[in-house]
C-alpha cells in the first residue's frame, strides 16, 4: 500500500504556533518524568518514567496506576457528564438517550438499591432451589449462562478458523471463582493465603446469603473442591495460544460422548437455539472431566455450587454488605485498598453493558475528523515499513515473502469508531433495580451473539467500544483496531514531537500490526483462515526467532522470586520488538526524520525512545504484579520497555549504551 505520507505534516503545519513552537514541544518532551540518578544504560524504564512514578503514587483504589489509567479516568469524566445529562433529560422512551441515562440513574440510586438487598435475585434463587434432578441442572445451568453468570463452562460463538466467512459456535471452559487454574495448583505460601482468603470470602457470603456460620463453611469447602477438580481439568492459559488445540468442532453425537451424563440437544434448546447442530468444544478433556463430575458431585453440591457462581456474578450490584465482601476478595487478589467511587463503578458497568449507546454520544464530544486524519498518516507509514521488510528479510523464501504481502495488503484498517452502531432498541433498561437492568443486558449480549452462529460474519462489527484506551488485532478479520479512546495523550499528542508521536502511538500500531505475524497470528492467512503460509525452512527459522524471545523475557521476575512466563508473553513480547521497530523504521522513512531536530539536548531518535517508554508509565502493587505475571500474556511494563529495547541496535545507538550494559541483550533476538 502507497502511504499517505503528507496528511500527517500538513496537518500538524495548522496547528496553532504554540503548539509547533520550541517551547511547546519542550513541554511535550515531559522532561519532568526522568529520573536522571539513573543510566539510560542500566534501567531505561526508570530512566524514562522514574519521575513520573515518583510523583503519582498508586490511589487506594487501584492496583496499579500509571499512563492508560489517567487516560480511561479522563474519559470516564466525560462519560459522567454525558450520562448525568442523559439521565436528566426527558427523553423518549425506548431511545437511545432513555436507555444510557436510566441505567446510569439506577446504578446511583444506593437508597433503592441499599433497601433492596439482594430481593432482586430471589427468583433467580429460587429457581436453583428448585432442581431436582439432573435435567433440571442441565436447564438451570443454561439458564444462568443466558444471564451472564460462568457456571461450569462458557457458551458463545467464534469466527470458524477453518472457514472465516461463517460463525460458529463454542463451548470452553469456565466456571471458576479465582481468575485462573493456577491459583489453585500453585505451591507457595502466597497462593496458600489467597486459596485461604477465598474460602473465607465464599463463607461470609453464604452468611450474608442468611445462612448459618457452620453450614456456610461447609459450603466453602464444596465450592472449592468443585472448583479445585475444575481447575485441574482446565487447559493452561500458554497450552491456548495454539490455536490448533482448541480447534475441536463436533456433531451433537461426538459432543455427548466428550461429555457423558450431559445432553447438548436438550442444552442447545435450553438456551434458545435448537437448530444447533455442532460446535467447538474447545478444551475437550475439560468437558469429559464434567461430564462425569456431573454424577459423581452429588446434587445438592452442584446447586451450593450454583448459588455461589450467581451471587459472584452480581454482588458488584447488589447492597453495600455485598459490593464490601466482593471488593474484600479483591483486594486480596489485586492489592487495592479502596473501593473507586461509586460513579466510576456505574459508568464502568455501564461501558460493558451498553458501551456502544455510550460511545456513540461520546465520540461526538471527543473525537473530532481531524485526528482520524492525523493517526492514519503514522498508520500508512508504518504500513509501508512492513512491507518493505518482507521485500528485503534475507532468511524470507519467495513464496513466504509473497503469501506475506498478500496477508499485509489484505490487512483492514479501523480508526475511531464503526461506521455501523449497534442497536439496543430490544432491550428493556429501567431505573430501578439496577443489578436487573446489568442482567438484562447481560442476556441481550448474549443472545446477540448466538444469533451469529450458522450466519456470515459481519466484517464492519468492532469487538471495542469506541471509548476503550486500547487497541487490538483481530487474526480471522485480518484487521487492526485502535479505538478513538486510546488516539489522545499520551499515545498520540499534536503538540509533541513527531518522533515522540511515533514512538507513542506508532508502537502501539507496530503492535497491533506485528499481531498479524507473530506466533499465533502467523498461523492464519490474509482472509482469517487457520492455515500454514510458511515453506518449512522459514518456519524453522521464525520458530527459532520466536524461541529467543521466550527464554530472554523468561529470565525476568516479579514480586522478587516469579518469573514471566516467556511462553505466554511470547505474541505481546514479539509484537512488542516488532511493532517498535516498524515505527523507528517509519518514522526514519518519514519527511517528518529531515526536519526532526534535536530537543534540549534529545535527539530525534532519543526523543522517539522516549516517546516509546512514556506509554509504559505505571506503578503497581506486588498482588497485582503475582496476578498478572499468572494470567496475563503481556509482559510487565518495566520489561515491555527495557526487554524490547534491549533487542534493538537503534536503542543502543541513540542513547550510546556500551556492549555488557543490562540494556543491551548479548544474543538479540530479530523477528522482522
Amino acid at each position: 500500500m502507497r502511504p499517505h505520507r503528507s496528511i500527517l505534516i500538513s496537518l500538524l503545519a495548522a496547528l496553532p504556533a504554540a503548539a509547533t513552537a520550541a517551547g511547546g514541544a519542550v513541554q511535550a518532551l515531559h522532561l519532568n518524568w526522568l529520573d536522571k540518578s539513573v543510566s539510560p544504560a542500566q534501567n531505561f524504564f526508570q530512566y524514562a518514567d522514574g519521575g513520573w512514578r515518583k510523583t503519582h503514587p498508586i490511589p487506594a483504589a487501584y492496583s496499579s496506576w500509571g499512563t492508560f489509567y489517567i487516560l480511561e479516568i479522563d474519559n470516564e469524566r466525560t462519560i459522567r457528564a454525558i450520562l448525568q445529562k442523559a439521565a436528566q433529560a426527558h427523553a423518549r422512551p425506548g431511545s437511545t438517550l432513555q436507555k444510557v441515562g436510566d441505567f446510569y440513574a439506577s446504578g446511583m440510586d444506593t437508597a433503592l438499591i441499599n433497601r433492596e438487598g439482594v430481593k432482586p435475585l430471589e427468583p433467580e434463587f429460587a429457581r436453583i432451589a428448585a432442581v431436582k434432578s439432573l435435567p433440571g441442572l442441565e436447564r438451570e445451568v443454561a439458564h444462568l449462562q443466558m444471564i451472564g453468570v460462568d457456571a461450569m463452562f462458557d457458551i458463545g460463538e467464534m469466527q470458524d478458523f477453518k472457514n472465516s466467512s461463517e460463525v460458529i459456535g463454542i463451548a470452553s471452559q469456565g466456571g471458576l471463582g479465582l481468575p485462573d487454574r493456577d491459583y489453585y495448583l500453585k505451591p507457595g505460601a502466597k497462593f496458600k493465603q489467597i486459596r485461604a482468603a477465598y474460602v473465607a470470602h465464599l463463607t461470609r457470603t453464604f452468611e450474608l446469603l442468611g445462612d448459618g456460620k457452620a453450614r456456610s463453611a461447609a459450603e466453602a469447602a464444596t465450592v472449592m473442591r468443585i472448583e479445585t477438580g475444575l481447575a485441574k481439568a482446565s487447559m493452561s492459559l500458554v497450552e491456548q495460544r495454539n490455536p490448533r488445540a482448541i480447534y475441536h468442532v463436533m456433531d451433537l453425537r461426538q459432543l455427548d460422548q466428550a461429555m457423558p451424563n450431559f445432553s447438548w440437544q436438550n442444552y442447545f434448546r435450553e438456551i434458545g437455539y435448537p437448530n444447533f447442530k455442532s460446535i467447538n468444544l474447545a478444551m475437550p478433556k475439560f468437558f469429559t472431566f464434567l461430564g462425569n463430575d456431573l454424577t459423581r458431585v452429588p446434587l445438592g453440591d452442584w446447586k451450593t455450587y450454583l448459588r455461589w457462581r450467581l451471587i459472584d456474578a452480581f454482588a458488584p450490584y447488589l447492597s453495600r454488605p455485598f459490593v464490601a465482601e466482593n471488593f474484600r476478595i479483591q483486594s486480596v487478589l489485586t492489592g487495592a485498598k479502596a473501593l473507586r467511587p461509586r460513579w466510576q463503578r456505574v459508568v464502568s458497568a455501564e461501558n460493558n453493558a451498553i458501551g456502544f449507546a455510550v460511545g456513540k454520544l461520546y465520540v461526538k464530544e471527543k473525537f473530532p475528523p481531524s485526528s482520524k486524519r492525523a493517526v492514519l498518516g503514522i498508520l500508512h507509514n508504518i504500513r509501508a515499513a512492513l512491507h518493505n521488510d518482507f521485500e528485503t528479510l534475507s532468511w524470507m523464501t519467495p513464496a513466504t515473502r509473497k503469501a506475506a504481502l498478500h496477508k499485509l495488503s489484505l490487512m483492514g484498517e479501523r480508526i475511531g469508531y464503526p461506521d455501523k452502531w449497534r442497536d439496543y432498541s430490544a432491550l428493556l433498561i429501567n431505573r430501578g433495580p439496577y443489578v436487573l437492568n446489568v442482567l438484562r443486558a447481560n442476556e441481550f449480549e448474549q443472545k446477540r451473539e448466538l444469533e451469529k452462529v450458522g450466519k456470515p460474519v459481519d466484517r464492519h462489527e468492532w469487538y471495542m467500544t469506541p471509548q476503550t484506551v486500547n487497541a487490538y488485532y483481530d487474526p480471522s478479520m485480518n484487521n487492526i483496531n485502535f479505538p478513538a479512546g486510546i488516539l489522545q495523550p499520551p499515545f498520540f499528542d499534536p503538540h509533541a514531537p513527531l518522533a515522540m508521536n511515533y514512538g507513542a502511538v506508532g508502537f502501539v500500531m507496530g503492535h497491533e500490526m506485528t499481531h498479524g505475524f507473530d506466533d499465533e497470528g502467523s498461523q492464519f492467512d490474509g482472509h482469517g483462515n487457520l492455515r500454514n503460509w510458511w515453506t518449512p525452512e522459514d518456519k524453522k527459522r521464525f520458530d527459532a526467532a520466536t524461541a529467543c524471545i521466550v527464554k530472554h523475557f523468561s529470565r525476568y521476575t516479579v514480586d522478587g522470586h516469579l518469573h514471566v512466563k516467556g511462553k505466554l508473553v511470547l505474541g505481546e513480547a514479539t509484537a512488542d520488538l516488532g511493532g517498535l521497530t516498524l515505527a523507528w523504521r517509519a518514522f526514519h522513512a518519514s519527511p517528518a526524520y529531515k526536519e526532526a531536530k534535536t530537543i534540549d539536548g534529545f535527539t530525534p531518535d532519543q526523543q522517539f525512545f522516549l516517546g516509546a517508554a512514556r506509554v509504559w508509565a505505571s506503578n503497581i502493587r506486588p498482588a497485582e504484579a503475582r496476578r498478572l505475571v499468572t494470567i496475563d500474556p503481556h509482559p510487565p511494563a518495566k520489561y515491555r520497555v527495557n526487554g524490547t529495547l534491549a533487542n534493538m541496535p537503534q536503542f543502543q545507538q541513540a542513547f550510546h549504551v556500551p556492549n555488557g550494559s543490562p540494556m543491551v541483550n548479548k544474543h538479540r533476538c530479530v523477528i522482522w
